[in-house]
């Protein structure tokens, strides 16, 4: 690492990442004993887990680039919300099934372009990570996908909710293709992808998956954004306030 810049933007590129999958880790595991069906309980609990472990990686990187002897625990569980730069999107609540569903669809579709593409980042480590990554998430889509057209190609019940669950998020769809000078920075020294350059081909990926569902595909309109630079709404607070209750009552706690 050349410069202190250069670890800087390297933390919050990782930062980013991880909180992404912390967020969403953590609202999957909310389905466990609230499943439709015991198989699709398991499924995201797994979800979860994998979720959860790809924080786990991204935050010892960070850790390690910030140098200040934080672990992925220190990072995970002492940080403030507006210390997390996740994107609104994950940080939705989980509503009904077809909301996490739909919620986990749109996420992934995008998630997988951009872990195809950090598999060739000129970080040697962040490459190994992202191949591991993309093959947990490309199972996760899939599984996602039929979910999708399942509900949405079902009964009448399922298709409204479906179709209002892929309305109401719309609007958080945006910021994943947003490009600040964090991103500048990875693109320049080729650490990430440029995400604006993943928008046409996740929009017809996604488009191909609701039509085969029946869904019609949101107008773009007003796009909500600010997660990356930590502004974000009510519900990542008391996400926050369940996850890291036990660390803030009894700091060093471990068992």
């Amino acid at each position: 690492m050349s410069t202190n810049q250069d670890k800087e933007m390297l933390l919050a590129h990782l930062l980013r990442l991880g909180d992404n999958a912390l967020v969403l880790g953590q609202q999957l595991g909310d389905w466990v004993g609230h499943g439709p069906e015991l198989e699709e309980e398991m499924a995201m609990a797994n979800f979860a887990l994998d979720y959860i472990g790809q924080a786990r990686m991204f935050y010892s990187y960070a850790g390690e680039v910030e140098g200040r002897g934080r672990s992925e625990d220190d990072i995970a569980f002492l940080r403030d919300c507006i210390d997390f730069r996740n994107v609104l999107l994950v940080e939705q609540p989980n509503g009904d099934f077809a909301q996490t569903i739909g919620r986990h669809f749109l996420f992934e579709s995008y998630y997988l372009l951009y872990l195809e593409q950090l598999t060739q980042s000129a970080d040697q480590r962040l490459a190994e990570m992202a191949a591991r990554m993309e093959k947990e998430i490309r199972y996760h889509l899939r599984h996602a996908q039929r979910w999708v057209i399942r509900l949405g190609d079902g009964t009448d019940e399922s298709h409204g909710r479906m179709q209002h669950a892929i309305d109401e998020l719309w609007r958080y769809t945006g910021e994943l293709f947003e490009t600040d000078a964090v991103d500048e920075w990875a693109i320049s020294r080729d650490i990430g992808p440029d995400p604006s350059a993943l928008a046409e081909p996740w929009r017809e990926q996604v488009a191909a998956t609701l039509t085969e569902a029946t869904i019609n595909l949101p107008e773009d309109g007003w796009m909500a954004s600010g997660g990356r630079a930590g502004r974000h709404g009510e519900h990542l607070g008391y996400l926050l306030a369940d996850m890291q209750f036990l660390q803030r009552a009894y700091p060093g706690l471990s068992w």
